[in-house]
């Protein structure tokens, strides 16, 4: 059965280009620049293992045709305030995380606080846009054209890697140094973003009812999961090639990722022009600038819109869906910017700000991945609708991985190590 793309195509790629984001552009960059190809392993492990987890949310929405927090509720309420609890523990630091980042990208770009004079005007600029633009329902206008510029990044991150491959490692030939403690500390941070956070399993389950409502068409589940492995794959894919890329040119050379946004993002777009050439320097900044931009709207779209969808759930009051969305945009926006603000002034902000929100995210995702296993069980979905058996063993193993690298952090953490 052919899949009717033009129809079914919508959501994988917004997760794509959510997760082609801080894990991909900066932490997969990161992990190869500084520890050569050692944490390859730790990249696929998350990918492949994580994996069943993102697809279980497409998977109920397409068959019940709801998202899987109604799954949370109907399994027992207290499941759905227990996510709506850790997505308020975890919101506001995810949201700074990806803020800082994007802001780098920004100002590297535009250059907005040098030329009006104003100390973090395009901090403030990117929350006010962003907000503005969920705000006033254009979201659907900027995610075609985000589209339009992931296809770019990925066909110039492709193009890179091929060149890079080819030209060799410009540093060390010993791209698997023996693991030490630097190591040990970067692992989690990148294991908690890759691909991305695991509550967006839900965020994905309502991207797949609200296609369905704008398009007007049902797709079968095949279909829905077909256009969602499409998305989910082509991202990580990409960030072997950037890990790759960053061990290959920078590893061995003395260089080391700065610690200012906007000096990370001038990093990124430097691997890309000592490739290819100055020549794509604008084409490149204006393309990761673009897919950040994108991965920070769809975090404060998502975060609004699933506490909305699970406050209509809980409320005795028949709340909308989306009737709560507004009130919780704003509530996430100025509470982003205040901890983000507050990050920058401090020393090793930047550092600090993605250490705690992906560490957050690591040590929340066993949760989620246990919930989400349970819901699509045949007992809930019916057997023809169930994960096989193949999906069935990653997701045990997926959940063990989970939860023995939580209780490894919280280990190190009793004992101050």
């Amino acid at each position: 059965m052919n899949t009717n793309w033009k129809k079914v195509l919508g959501p994988g790629i917004l997760f794509a280009s959510t997760a082609i984001g801080v894990s991909h552009l900066v932490q997969s960059t990161q992990a190869g620049a500084q520890f050569g190809l050692s944490l390859l392993w730790a990249i696929l492990l998350a990918n492949i293992l994580k994996f069943p987890f993102f697809e279980y949310g497409s998977r109920y929405a397409s068959v019940k045709g709801a998202s899987i927090l109604k799954g949370y509720y109907e399994l027992h309420k207290i499941w759905l305030y227990l996510y709506l609890l850790i997505t308020f523990v975890s919101m506001f630091f995810v949201t700074a995380g990806v803020g800082v980042i994007t802001y780098g990208f920004m100002e590297h770009l535009f250059s907005l606080n040098e030329i009006t004079g104003i100390n973090h005007f395009t901090l403030y600029l990117l929350f006010a846009l962003s907000t503005a633009i969920l705000w006033f329902g254009r979201f659907s206008t900027l995610d075609s054209l985000i589209k339009i510029l992931a296809v770019i990044l990925f066909i110039t991150t492709v193009t890179v890697f091929i060149t890079v491959c080819v030209g060799g490692p410009k540093g060390s030939d010993q791209l698997f140094p023996e693991w030490n403690q630097d190591m040990t500390a970067f692992l989690l941070p990148l294991m908690g973003w890759m691909p991305t956070a695991l509550d967006l399993s839900a965020w994905n389950s309502i991207w797949t009812v609200e296609r369905i409502h704008y398009s007007g068409y049902k797709p079968t589940l095949k279909e829905t999961l077909r256009e969602f492995n499409f998305g989910y794959w082509a991202s990580a894919t990409l960030a072997i090639f950037f890990m790759i890329t960053g061990a290959f040119l920078i590893y061995g050379t003395g260089q080391k990722m700065p610690s200012k946004p906007a000096e990370v993002s001038e990093f990124v777009v430097s691997i890309y022009t000592r490739t290819a050439g100055e020549w794509i320097r604008y084409i490149i900044s204006s393309a990761s600038f673009s897919i950040m931009f994108s991965t920070f709207i769809t975090v404060l779209d998502g975060y609004s819109r699933s506490i909305s969808y699970s406050l209509s759930l809980l409320s005795t009051r028949e709340l909308r869906p989306n009737q709560m969305y507004r009130p919780t945009l704003i509530l996430l926006s100025i509470g982003g910017l205040l901890l983000l603000l507050s990050f920058l002034n401090a020393p090793n902000g930047l550092k600090g700000i993605l250490n705690i929100s992906t560490i957050l995210s690591f040590l929340i995702a066993p949760v989620i991945a246990i919930l989400n296993f349970r819901i699509v069980q045949k007992d809930i979905l019916g057997s023809a609708n169930a994960p096989g058996l193949f999906l069935r063993i990653v997701s045990y193993a997926g959940i063990i991985y989970l939860l023995a690298f939580s209780v490894y952090y919280l280990y190190g953490l009793l004992k101050g190590g």
